[in-house]
């Protein structure tokens, strides 16, 4: 664990080295830059550090932020990047520069590149401003999203809390309701009835047996056929003759006359004759062997 510290520190400050020699080699150029649009001495010295200064600060921001602030932070890093590469390019192809001899707003001998040459390097502190500002604000209004091990150890504790909630015995089930089958006498008026003629008892009504629920029950839940008894009405019989083998041929051959093979099925040879599927498919099988040997004589 101590060499991993000391390894990762390590690598940090050779970043940081790497940087600073990087920003000396960039400052130079870009003091030149700033005192060939019009800049003094001390505002020429302090450029450098509004161009890549601000780089410095986009970085360290998009470590930090996250979503839409995050990738402004990359463009404002990305635009900056591109400004200071253009500018030291442009020292490197001007060598007046370096002595301070070029004429006063004068980066490039075309107009056209030496208006937007000025443009950049004069409209870079501008920008530092507005852009350091923005990603400042941005950085200290961030909030942090909670860490998956902040959502584990809630989670853990919701369920500790549900469980202590519960009760440790389970919850007993109610015993069944037995209906009770004991068979109450129907009730009997008492005293006697009011008349001109001589007072008489009522008789007593014998009550009425009442079957046990649960044999109700089974009664009505048995769902077994009954078998018939006794002998079968004629009105129930039906009345169409039974055909013989004969008789359902000769039917199909009258039926099936002008069918095409394909046509001549046990389906619908049963349906025409109205006869059984086993009677249908025997007759199918009888008239397609009639035609075939009848195609066989005329071939």
């Amino acid at each position: 664990m101590n060499l991993h510290r000391k390894g990762r520190a390590a690598l940090v400050l050779a970043l940081v080295a790497v940087v600073a020699m990087a920003f000396r080699v960039s400052w130079n150029a870009l003091r030149d830059i700033a005192g060939a649009v019009g800049a003094d001495d001390t505002a020429a010295m302090l450029y450098p550090f509004v161009v890549d200064g601000l780089m410095a600060l986009a970085l360290i921001a998009t470590l930090v932020l996250t979503g839409d602030a995050r990738r402004f932070a990359l463009r404002v890093l990305g635009a900056y990047t591109i400004a200071s590469l253009v500018l030291n390019y442009v020292h490197g192809l001007v060598p007046e520069l370096h002595g301070r001899t070029v004429d006063w707003g004068r980066l490039a001998d075309w107009d056209p590149a030496n208006w937007a040459l000025v443009l950049l390097a004069t409209s870079l502190p501008v920008g530092s401003i507005y852009f350091g500002s923005d990603l400042v604000a941005k950085v200290l209004h961030h909030r942090p999203a909670p860490t998956p091990t902040t959502n584990t150890n809630a989670e853990e504790s919701t369920k500790t809390d549900t469980k202590r909630s519960t009760a440790d015995l389970p919850v007993s089930t109610p015993a069944p309701v037995t209906p009770n089958m004991t068979v109450l006498p129907r009730p009997v008026a008492v005293g006697f009835l009011k008349s001109t003629l001589p007072a008489k008892p009522l008789p007593s009504i014998a009550p009425t047996p009442v079957a046990p629920i649960e044999r109700r029950a089974v009664a009505a839940e048995s769902t077994r056929p009954r078998r018939a008894t006794g002998r079968v009405p004629d009105a129930a019989k039906p009345t169409r003759p039974k055909r013989t083998p004969e008789q359902l041929l000769a039917e199909a051959h009258k039926v099936t006359a002008d069918w095409p093979d394909a046509k001549v099925t046990a389906e619908g040879i049963r349906r025409e004759v109205r006869t059984s599927p086993a009677n249908a498919r025997m007759l199918r099988d009888t008239l397609l062997a009639e035609r075939a040997a009848t195609a066989a004589e005329v071939a």
